[in-house]
Parts: structure tokens; C-alpha cells; sequence
């Protein structure tokens, strides 16, 4: 009974004896939580500010260079607009004037008119090639001195045979019946008087612009017409002349649509005022002009 008393008594002792360590470990105190409506803002934890990877260079290959100006190539910031119209002349460079040649005569076609223009009546003789430079030439040139048997063109004039045998066709088709009709009594037709034929110029004999289809030899200019008698019908504004000289001379103006391609007369523009402007350029679609 004794024993039994004193056991638990000494384990108090021998454990007041042992005491606490004066330092233990001090639990870490938890932040207070702060209430929304208290003012104070919570702390958030900071994101990182993106970092962009750096760019990645073109790999250049052991056996391949960067283009330079020395290898012949402009690297492609200093390549060239594609669009021409973006690519402005330099300031002191001029435009490129077309350059103008001279129209080749097929050859079949030639012989061809020569045969034709023999068999209506003209006389003409074929001359050497005519080259002027500018484009002013023919090919195949021929001077023209008798229209039609009796018919003298005065001056003779050098031009394509085309062009001749067109005249001669016109003349025999059209002059001819319109002066019987007209003018019988001043006698035969003898003369047609030409103001132009084959000469190097501009249109119109200005200082710039397309080239003259005279200077090609595809155009005669009809000044005059002079009878038997020696009455000549000078080519005029016509329009209002109530005469049977104006009625002649419209009337061969008119069909002279039928056998060129070009008519002008004095009433289309100051520069034709005292003559008859034919020629036989080729346009789109067989179009003619004639006023």
C-alpha cells in the first residue's frame, strides 16, 4: 500500500526537476485578415511582365551568301516598285520618241497596180526609193504626169502607185461625168492642177505632231481644174454657191469618199480653204473620213 502511494509521487518529482528549455520555437502568427469594407487593398502576387522571345535570324546556309549590291541583286528593301506606273522618269530624262519607218510595198500587190494603172491610161514612170529619214519616204515610188489620156497632172507628182490609180480611177469615174454635166460648155477636162503630193512634213505643215500622210506618199492635194477654153474652177468654200462651178465641185468632193480614204475640203478647217486633201490610209475596219 505504501509503495503504491510513493511510486506516482517521485515521477512528479523527477519531472519538475527536468523543467522546459528557456528558448522553444515561437509559432509564426497568421495575417490578420483584412475585411473588403475596411478600405485597405489585399496584396495580389505581381505578374511578370511578358518577355518577348528575341526574334529569330533567317538561317544562312555555309554555301549561301546575303544578297548585296555587289552580287548584282538590291536586297529587297531597295527593290524596285513592280508597277511601272509607280516608277516615276527621272526629272532631266525625256520621253522616247516612237520611231518612225517606212511602210515595206508587197511586192504582188505593186506589180499588181502597175498593171492597173497602165491599163486606165496613165503615164508615170517608177523612180528609186525615196528615204528622207523621220519616216518621211516610199518604198516604191512612181512620178505621175498624165492622169488620163488628154488629162496632164501639172505639176507631175511623186507618189505611191496606190494613190495614182486611185486618182485616175476617181477622175474617170466621177470627174469626168460631173464636168459633162456641169461644164460642158468650157470644153474637155485637160488639166487637174495638184497643190501637194510627196513632201516631208507634219500634218498641216506644223511644227509638231503626227506625220503628214503626203510624206508618205499616200496623198494628193487637188487645187484646181482647168478646161479646153482655159477656164480653170479653183477649188473655194463652195457650201452656199448656188453655181454649177459649186455644184461640180461638190460633187466630185463627195465621190472622191468613194475612192480614198481621206477627203477634206475647205470646209473642214482653215488649213484646206483652197484645195481638196486625199489620201488612202489604211484605218480599222475600212473607216473612212470625209467632211
Amino acid at each position: 500500500m505504501t509503495l503504491r502511494l510513493l511510486a506516482p509521487l517521485l515521477s512528479l518529482v523527477l519531472l519538475a526537476g527536468a523543467g522546459l528549455p528557456e528558448n522553444g520555437p515561437v509559432p509564426e502568427k497568421k495575417p490578420a485578415a483584412v475585411e473588403p469594407d475596411q478600405g485597405t487593398t489585399v496584396a495580389t502576387p505581381q505578374e511578370k511582365p511578358d518577355v518577348k522571345p528575341e526574334e529569330t535570324k533567317p538561317e544562312v546556309k555555309p554555301d549561301e551568301k546575303p544578297q548585296t549590291k555587289e552580287d548584282g541583286k538590291a536586297p529587297a528593301s531597295e527593290a524596285k516598285p513592280e508597277n511601272p506606273v509607280d516608277a516615276k522618269p527621272a526629272a532631266d530624262q525625256k520621253p522616247q520618241e516612237p520611231v518612225l519607218t517606212i511602210k515595206p510595198e508587197d511586192g504582188k500587190d505593186y506589180a499588181a497596180c502597175l498593171v492597173d494603172l497602165k491599163a486606165i491610161g496613165a503615164v508615170f514612170k517608177e523612180v528609186p526609193r525615196i528615204d528622207d529619214g523621220r519616216g518621211c519616204g516610199i518604198d516604191k515610188p512612181l512620178t505621175l504626169s498624165t492622169v488620163l489620156p488628154g488629162i496632164t497632172l501639172k505639176p507631175e507628182g511623186t507618189m505611191r502607185c496606190e494613190t495614182a490609180l486611185e486618182l485616175a480611177r476617181w477622175t474617170k469615174d466621177a470627174v469626168l461625168p460631173a464636168a459633162k454635166v456641169a461644164l460642158e460648155s468650157e470644153g474637155e477636162l485637160t488639166t487637174i492642177n495638184q497643190a501637194s503630193s510627196y513632201i516631208c512634213r507634219l500634218r498641216n505643215n506644223a511644227k509638231t505632231g503626227k506625220i503628214s500622210e503626203h510624206a508618205r506618199g499616200n496623198a494628193i492635194d487637188i487645187a484646181s481644174f482647168t478646161f479646153k477654153n482655159g477656164k480653170s474652177i479653183e477649188i473655194q468654200p463652195r457650201d452656199e454657191d448656188s453655181t454649177l462651178a459649186g455644184a461640180f465641185q461638190r460633187a466630185v468632193t463627195a465621190t472622191g469618199c468613194l475612192y480614198f480614204e481621206t477627203v477634206l475640203d475647205p470646209g473642214s478647217d482653215e488649213a484646206h480653204e483652197n484645195h481638196l486633201h486625199f489620201d488612202v490610209i489604211e484605218r480599222k475596219g475600212g473607216y473612212r473620213y470625209c467632211r
